[in-house]
């Protein structure tokens, strides 16, 4: 289906331009969401008739995206969630739950301008890239923690996932030489039992017996 577009669109075209698509993309997407229209001889002329209005009210949205941009970009925004010792989180994070948190300062999105092709399934700092305006995108970090501390720390670079498996190692082996825990050596166990045979050589005892079985052998 051929369309003329309202406005530019990412790796379609620019704002006028009459391009060919697919039916179902035109009508279940670019012509509801007001992104294009059928490319008949009516809206065309309608098109052009009303061009400079759309470009001028481009130019205004642009402007107030290009603000935004320049508000959030490369900002930090914590999520909070339970995650095991590896890192793997007991859940997702979703583009709502982006969605929700630019909405807490201020930002109102639609779920479809957050370019989060997965979910997040993992502690870490995530780039994820929000589309403000057909010409303007900006990357936010999502920095997604156990804590508030842990977000802390991972945002000065530090892996919190491998820490929490070397302090499990560390408190184990603590345990395991704590005071008045005796560890058994097998040298010493070795050495006990030549030190038997020995004296045993020396009393003229068999190797392997003792005086207690030698009496019973005897009678």
């Amino acid at each position: 289906m051929k369309i003329v577009l309202l406005q530019r669109v990412e790796k379609l075209g620019l704002m006028g331009e009459i391009v060919n698509v697919k039916t179902g993309y035109a009508r279940n997407y670019l012509i509801p969401t007001k992104k294009a229209l059928r490319a008949s001889k009516e809206n065309i002329a309608f098109f052009e008739s009303q061009s400079k209005d759309l470009e001028a009210q481009n130019i205004e949205t642009k402007k107030e995206a290009t603000t935004i941009a320049n508000k959030i970009e490369n900002s930090f925004h914590v999520i909070v969630r339970q995650a095991g010792d590896s890192g793997q989180l007991y859940g997702s994070v979703t583009s709502r739950d982006i969605s929700t948190i630019l909405s807490g300062i201020g930002i109102a999105t639609k779920r479809n301008q957050i370019q989060l092709l997965n979910p997040i399934k993992i502690l870490g700092i995530h780039d994820v890239r929000i589309i403000l305006h057909p010409e303007v995108d900006v990357i936010i970090k999502i920095n997604v923690a156990r804590t508030e501390e842990e977000a802390e720390r991972q945002e000065r670079g530090e892996d919190v996932s491998q820490q929490s498996e070397k302090k499990e190692a560390n408190e184990i082996d603590d345990n395991i030489f704590d005071e008045g825990v005796e560890v058994p050596l097998i040298s010493d166990d070795l050495d006990q039992e030549e030190k038997t045979e020995d004296s045993k050589k020396e009393e003229g005892l068999p190797k392997g017996k003792d005086l207690e079985s030698l009496d019973k052998d005897e009678v």
